[in-house]
């Protein structure tokens, strides 16, 4: 059975999708960019503040199914430049300091609102290491 995840501490759906869907004890969360929640605009013009608002946008989902960063196995990072890449792992890092997920980062012409960022993920409930 799926389940859709939602929470108000993330940026809502802007079209015809879920936050996340629960499924099988694994948590399918949508591309985060770095829209604040309250105001609905980017989180500065930089990829680490961009980085760090995607992720804490993400935190939100994975919350709101009662997950947290640790129960992360595979994320994806859309990135509308490589140059951003070194910047972005140094952040990226802080959010998983032990036991990193799987991970493919790749390069795109544009994300929605002039993000230089997208980050989405799959969770499983038995993963925490917490």
């Amino acid at each position: 059975m799926k389940k859709v995840i939602a929470s108000r501490d993330a940026p809502g759906a802007v079209g015809p999708y879920s936050q996340a869907i629960s499924a099988g004890g694994f948590l399918f969360c949508a591309g985060q960019i770095p829209l604040d929640p309250q105001t609905g605009e980017l989180a500065g013009e930089g990829i680490r503040l961009q980085a760090a608002r995607s992720l804490e946008n993400l935190g939100a989902v994975l919350k709101a199914n009662g997950m947290g960063f640790s129960h992360v196995v595979k994320t994806t990072v859309f990135l509308i430049d490589l140059a951003d890449f070194a910047a972005m792992n140094e952040v990226y890092a802080t959010y998983f300091p032990e036991l990193p997920p799987a991970r493919s980062t790749i390069q795109v012409s544009a994300l929605p609102r002039g993000s230089r960022i997208e980050i989405e993920a799959i969770a499983a409930e038995e993963a925490s290491h917490d």
